[in-house]
């Protein structure tokens, strides 16, 4: 069982240098990261992105708006957002891989997150 308490739901903005601690304290350069795409907010902190998931989906979140990604706080906002999680395996919802094959929902994901961590 995972601990619920290191789990934070973003809803208001976080500051960069915030989510760089979270990832210092957990894997060095990285936070896993899942993203209601309806709701606009996102869970981050956790050990993998199915803790994160779980989170959210008791918090009402639906399974189809949930997108797990990493992101790399040191890098630059272009290219710190890695679309990369085994709960994006999703063939009912079209998504075969790992990766979020939907550009649409890939921008989607990048707004949401640009918006939620601030510099």
């Amino acid at each position: 069982m995972f601990d619920k308490k290191i789990i934070r739901i973003i809803k208001q903005p976080i500051k960069r240098s915030e989510l760089k601690k979270i990832a210092e304290e957990r894997y060095g350069d990285l936070v896993k990261a899942v993203v209601d795409i309806k709701k606009e907010i996102m869970a981050i902190g956790g050990e993998l992105h199915s803790d994160e998931e779980a989170v959210l989906l008791e918090e009402g979140s639906e399974q189809n708006h949930l997108w797990g990604i990493n992101i790399y706080p040191d890098l630059e906002r272009d290219n710190w957002i890695e679309f990369d999680s085994i709960i994006n395996i999703r063939p009912a919802y079209g998504n075969n891989s790992r990766f979020v094959e939907d550009e649409k929902i890939r921008e989607k994901i990048k707004e949401i997150v640009n918006k939620l961590i601030i510099d």
